[in-house]
């Protein structure tokens, strides 16, 4: 209990200078008082209390500085941790390169570094801390660096700016002086308050303009040269009525020659001058045309003929986007006349339409079927498959002429006897393709099919072998009067196929005798087999049954040949199969004369080749496919020859320019890249290094490029190139020289 001449509200150390007082005072009295009562000591007792309590009181209050020490000593310490952490964060803010301004959640300024309120030094030094943002935005919209929005004024820029405050995520753009522009981004803490970012996009704004300047100057210049190129007449008004933009057809059409349409011209000038000319067709007139083109808006687009002398045009006018005016005009005289002329001839001709009706659709059927069948069958012939058989005809030429073992050479004359299979192959789809629409040349004649079928099982044996096949074939010795590549072309479809279809097990091919004046030829697989619903699908073009998606299985063209080749050449073709028991198919073959004639063997591809093989020549070779371009290549470097290759009809002329020497002969592609001819370059060579010796290489066997090759005497050597031929052609050359 305190004492009530202590003041609690006294410092420590004046409450203790009042106890020392009052315990002196106290001992006095107790000295000087006698009293036999015992009161001295009774006084002298709580004295002696009172002593006790000051002392811990004393204590109290020295604990009590201590604790309000170390709290003071705590607080300076967070106060200096404080002051870090907001020079931390200053230099982390001023390291930023985008401006940077916090607002606190009663919008007003607590920190920005020196790059907020770029590109506005007339303002910036008074971007400081406890700034509002209401003064801010004041600021920003009066500043003379910062360009307006056309038909803008800093008090509106600024009300909209503080609407747009309210938003919790801001992003937009805004011009500066000095072409720059700033993207301003502003977004809002977690307590309320706001954070400005001030991005320089001023490089990527110009880029972004460089590139849509470019983009449309090059859309500019395609739609010159798209109007320039097309063949109607087009004039372009803009929502004025003036005349924008036309191409030279337009002002061709109308007659009204090269200054006849000028920039500026006004639609109602350009209709008067047409009235005197040109007559209106289907109710217009030129009032309405002027009416129509002065309306403020949505028109509804306008169709009419012009007829001006001999001439009727078709005129569409129709209204654009931005309110203005596209006119087009088509020179229609041509189908007119020809719709005149139909008129006529159908009034002539109905008498006798339907008595010929059922004859000329039968006849259309019939055209129709053959074109059909004559484009599919010279596809299948077409330049794209010729290319590689070319290639891989003369890669083999050029590795016949290298020494090999008798195997390796074995191999070759057998890899060379499929090639010309497949050459023969060619020339029999484009029989087919004759035959089609009544072309076709037969050469029957006696076939031992022997030799043959021995030819065939050379042939398919490598592709049975890699296939787990069986593949056994019984030639017999009959002979048989039949076309020697028709008859071979059926038979290896048919073995083809067999293999091709067949899983497991294998193919046998026999010859058997049925009576004397016929004999069967038979093909047998163990393949999946055929269901009765489908048997005569087969035979149609691109028909494969359980066809899989790889091209290498055939386009479905084999069987398809069969038949047609069979019915050609009337041999009886027969089908017989079902679901799990393979395949038959049976040919019909007549036998022929008893006598056989003599077959005189081919001389062989690896005869000497004579002067062709002297060397010596230089020689120019342009083709566009590598692989038939690097086996020439090889080819004529095994012959001794020097070889100039390029691919193209620049690069040819390039290469000679450099090297400046005149090759002895050229062997020129006909088509080549961009649309070239190798006629042309053969000409161009010719007149800058005289009457050189070429050869066209070329798949296209049209009447059209025999005649354009010889007017200028120039022979062609068709794909699959024949290098018996080439290697005359050389040897001519070397003669000439």
């Amino acid at each position: 209990m305190t004492h009530p001449l202590i003041n609690p509200a006294d410092p420590p150390e004046r409450q203790r200078e009042k106890l020392l007082c009052i315990v002196n005072v106290l001992m006095r009295r107790v000295e000087q008082a006698t009293d036999d009562t015992g009161a001295s000591y009774a006084q002298f007792e709580r004295a002696a209390m009172l002593e006790e309590q000051v002392r811990q009181r004393t204590r109290d209050l020295e604990q009590a500085l201590d604790l309000l020490n170390q709290s003071n000593a705590q607080l300076a310490q967070a106060n200096r941790e404080t002051e870090a952490a907001r020079k931390d964060l200053a230099n982390a803010i001023e390291t930023i390169q985008e401006g940077f301004a916090l607002f606190a959640p009663d919008d007003v300024l607590v920190m920005c570094n020196s790059r907020f309120g770029m590109h506005m030094p007339d303002i910036r030094p008074r971007l400081l801390p406890g700034l509002a943002f209401g003064a801010y935005v004041d600021l920003v919209s009066s500043s003379r660096h910062l360009r307006l929005p056309e038909g803008s004024d800093p008090a509106s820029w600024a009300t909209l700016r503080m609407q747009r405050h309210r938003d919790r995520h801001l992003m937009f753009t805004v011009g500066m002086g000095q072409n720059r522009w700033v993207q301003v981004s502003e977004h809002r803490t977690r307590d309320g308050g706001t954070v400005i970012l001030q991005t320089d996009v001023s490089d990527i704004i110009r880029s972004e303009r460089a590139e849509r300047g470019k983009l449309l100057d090059s859309q500019a210049q395609m739609v010159r040269a798209t109007l320039d190129h097309i063949r109607h007449g087009v004039a372009i008004f803009d929502q004025g009525g003036r005349l924008a933009g036309w191409n030279a057809r337009m002002g061709e059409l109308l007659a009204l020659g090269r200054g006849g349409l000028r920039s500026g011209m006004d639609f109602d000038d350009l209709a008067m001058r047409l009235a005197t000319d040109v007559r209106l067709g289907q109710g217009m007139t030129v009032a309405t045309l002027r009416d129509w083109a002065r309306a403020e808006g949505g028109r509804t687009p306008l169709r009419f003929e012009l007829r001006r002398a001999d001439r009727v045009l078709d005129v569409f006018a129709q209204e654009m986007p931005d309110a203005g005016v596209v006119i087009s005009v088509t020179d229609v005289t041509a189908e007119r006349s020809a719709i005149a002329a139909l008129s006529r001839a159908n009034e002539t001709l109905e008498a006798r339409v339907t008595e010929r009706t059922v004859e000329l659709q039968a006849a259309l059927a019939d055209a129709e079927r053959a074109n059909a069948a004559r484009s599919r069958f010279v596809a299948a012939a077409s330049h794209d498959l010729l290319q590689p058989l070319s290639a891989a005809k003369l890669f083999l030429a050029a590795a016949r002429d290298d020494p090999a073992p008798a195997r390796a050479r074995e191999t070759l004359e057998k890899a060379g006897a499929a090639l010309e299979s497949v050459e023969t192959i060619l020339e029999a789809l484009l029989d087919l393709s004759r035959l089609e629409v009544g072309k076709a040349v037969l050469r029957p004649g006696p076939v031992p099919l022997g030799p043959m079928l021995a030819r065939l099982a050379d042939e398919f044996a490598y592709m049975a072998q890699a296939r787990g096949l069986r593949f056994r074939v019984r030639p017999g010795d009959a002979v048989v009067l039949s076309d020697p590549g028709y008859l071979r072309r059926i038979l290896q479809n048919l073995i083809g196929n067999a293999l091709r279809y067949t899983e497991r097990g294998g193919v046998l091919v026999a010859v058997r005798r049925a009576g004397t004046t016929s004999v069967r030829v038979e093909v047998i697989d163990t393949g999946p087999g055929i269901p009765e619903s489908e048997q005569k699908a087969v035979f149609r073009e691109f028909h494969r049954l359980n066809a899989r998606a790889s091209a290498s299985e055939g386009l479905g063209l084999g069987l398809a040949i069969v038949e047609r080749a069979a019915a050609l050449l009337q041999h009886p073709l027969d089908l017989r199969s079902a679901p799990g028991r393979g395949t038959r198919f049976v040919l019909g073959l007549p036998v022929a004369d008893p006598v056989r004639p003599t077959a005189s063997a081919p001389a062989p591809v690896t005869a000497a080749h004579g002067s062709a093989q002297a060397g010596g020549l230089l020689g120019l070779l342009v083709e566009d496919d590598e692989d038939i371009r690097h086996a020439l290549g090889m080819l004529l470097d095994g012959w001794g020859h020097s070889v100039l290759e390029a691919s193209s009809h620049d690069e040819a002329l390039e290469l000679i320019s450099e090297i400046d020497i005149a090759p002895d002969f050229l062997l020129v592609d006909n088509r080549l890249p961009g649309r070239r001819s190798g006629l042309d370059l053969i000409r161009q060579m010719r007149l800058q290094h005289g009457p050189v010796p070429a050869r066209i290489i070329t798949a296209d066997r049209s009447q059209s490029l025999r005649a354009a090759a010889a007017r200028i005497g120039v022979a062609i050597l068709y794909k699959p190139i024949d290098t018996v031929l080439l290697e005359n052609f050389l040897a001519s050359v070397a003669l000439r020289d």
